[in-house]
């Protein structure tokens, strides 16, 4: 079987944190990856700090194959997070000539300030993710992939980038209903698991359409003989306990 690729996901913003901003990042990201075959395995929120994006960062990209970050790549003075990944990396940081050539032909001269021209500083020996919808780039460098925080930018970056990144086998999975509660079903579920090691079992309650608690299982794992064979033995768990009583 292939090598398991895995990924961190690293959200940088003091309005994540503070709640005046909903995340909308994550859960797209995780799907996304899912289903190019990358394990997302943590995700970290910190705050426009840089000491804490450099701790962060450095924890992530030491741990998994690819580190996402989102957020802190605008024109403001707490947008910071170019500057914390070149400290991450050792390296320096100035205008990229590209962007910034970019920059002169989408802004007027009185309107290319300061505060835009920050949004193409990069760090030396990064590589950009831009194309014809994308003003402000954001860049690789290492394994670590740092995007926009708004999340249609995000998205299209996300899309550039996925071709150039390697991947594993995907993780199938397969949904049952239940119709039952989960403290009923918990320890034969157990005993199931245990038996099949190679794959992950989850069981989620939820109030179904008569407002009654209801309970899916999921089985997931990467090879389809597994996960069937668990699959089966959940399948017919079910229908013993739904079995009438003699």
């Amino acid at each position: 079987m292939s090598e398991i690729v895995t990924a961190g996901i690293l959200v940088i913003g003091d309005e994540i944190l503070s709640g005046r901003t909903k995340d909308k990042n994550i859960g797209y990201i995780a799907e996304y990856l899912t289903n190019i075959g990358i394990d997302l395995r943590e995700v970290r929120v910190v705050a426009d700090d840089e000491a804490d994006i450099v701790a962060a960062l450095n924890a992530l990209r030491s741990r998994y194959t690819y580190v996402f970050t989102t957020g802190g790549i605008g024109p403001t003075h707490d947008d910071i997070t170019a500057d914390s990944v070149a400290k991450a990396f050792g390296v320096g940081i100035d205008h990229h000539p590209e962007v910034v050539a970019r920059f002169r032909e989408r802004y007027a001269p009185g309107d290319l300030n300061e505060a835009r021209l920050r949004m193409a500083r990069i760090p030396d020996g990064a590589s950009l993710i831009q194309s014809a919808t994308i003003l402000a780039p954001g860049f690789v460098i290492g394994n670590v992939i740092v995007m926009a925080g708004v999340p249609s930018i995000m998205q299209a970056m996300l899309d550039i980038v996925a071709p150039q990144l390697n991947s594993g086998p995907r993780m199938l999975s397969e949904q049952v209903r239940a119709n039952a509660r989960e403290g009923d079903v918990g320890t034969p579920l157990r005993a199931i698991q245990a038996r099949h090691p190679d794959t992950i079992i989850g069981s989620y309650p939820f109030l179904d359409e008569n407002g009654q608690p209801n309970t899916s299982l999921v089985v997931r794992s990467r090879d389809p003989e597994k996960l069937h064979a668990a699959l089966a033995e959940v399948e017919a768990m079910l229908a013993d306990f739904h079995k009438p009583a003699v």
